[in-house]
């Protein structure tokens, strides 16, 4: 090698050596994962928000950090801990399945984007000014599970149709959600000329307190609200409908795999990963405002026939032949 050659490719390696180091210096943008609920039953959801990134271009710990919060179902820890995120002034925040912890992220902070999956209305709610243009920081997905619950009592009446009693079992932590559903069932009892209890629930103690009340209300099936809590406390609640043989429809399928008897609704995984998806797309640079909220187009039947045998039920062949899937 010639002198001056020499001489270029060490001055171009001196000067390009801080720039490396200062591009591997760069901190790596951080995504807050919050929840209202705990960390135990949420491992589905965290896999599904990963995988949701990976396919915008990130993976944890390479080029992303994913700072994760959860309240413990505990909704007074939510204020405090989206507190800390502001201050970290991380990223994204992304609220998956939790409509109280979408609620909380948007009266904390106006200029931190916010990628939300909850089962309502989102205009209805003041989180968006419309789905094709949010128009501030916050977008994301609704499952429109809270307008199923019309369809899930129908579905009850099919399997059931000599029932006389239903009841719908809603959080009254969560009122906005609480009062949808319950507008919905009665609406739906009322149109099919039967009688709704409506049974309230916060604790795994009042969950307790609830079945162990259904005897004398002569409830003869159970419609669970689509609800973060309920949703983390299935397998709790799919053990004492199989004790007290109570039939039981749920909003998500996580709850029939756990042994639960049926369920309607959305996907839960799919529509995490596609918060994940926007949740990377907002790394890259676009803006909440500009990303329309999307909605749920497919619904999932799903029944449980091993669940059906130990409460002596038949299900309807009609019924059978619309299930997305049938566990035997």
């Amino acid at each position: 090698m010639r002198r001056r050659d020499f001489i270029k490719a060490v001055v171009g390696a001196v000067t390009a050596w801080p720039l490396a180091a200062r591009a591997q210096q760069q901190p790596m943008p951080v995504v807050a994962f919050l929840k209202s609920t705990t960390p135990d039953d949420s491992a589905h959801l965290v896999r599904a928000f990963r995988q949701g990134l990976s396919e915008a271009g990130f993976a944890e710990g390479r080029n992303v950090t994913i700072e994760y919060r959860w309240a413990e179902n505990q909704l007074d820890r939510l204020p405090e801990l989206v507190a800390e995120l502001v201050r970290r002034r991380v990223a994204v925040i992304a609220t998956p399945a939790d409509t109280p912890a979408t609620f909380v992220a948007k009266a904390a902070t106006a200029t931190i984007p916010i990628v939300f999956e909850i089962g309502g209305d989102p205009i209805r709610y003041g989180l968006v000014s419309s789905f094709n243009q949010p128009g501030g920081n916050v977008t994301g997905i609704t499952s429109m599970n809270l307008e199923l619950a019309g369809k899930l009592l129908g579905l009850l009446h099919e399997l059931l149709p000599q029932a006389a009693r239903f009841a719908v079992l809603v959080n009254p932590n969560n009122s906005t959600i609480a009062e949808a559903t319950i507008t919905e069932a009665r609406a739906a009892a009322m149109s099919i000329g039967r009688q709704i209890e409506v049974l309230t629930a916060s604790t795994n103690h009042e969950i307790d307190m609830v079945f162990a009340s259904l005897g004398p209300k002569q409830v003869d099936a159970l419609l669970v609200n689509n609800d973060p809590f309920f949703n983390s406390r299935r397998v709790h609640l799919v053990t004492l409908a199989t004790y007290h043989r109570l039939p039981t429809i749920y909003p998500y399928r996580e709850c029939v795999e756990a042994g639960g008897l049926m369920s309607y609704g959305s996907n839960l995984s799919d529509l995490v990963r596609q918060v994940g998806v926007y949740s990377g797309r907002i790394l890259k640079g676009e803006t909440p405002a500009d990303l329309p909220v999307l909605r749920a187009t497919k619904f999932e039947l799903v029944i449980n026939l091993q669940t059906a045998k130990t409460f002596g039920l038949v299900v309807p062949p009609t019924l059978l032949a619309r299930a997305d899937e049938v566990i035997e």
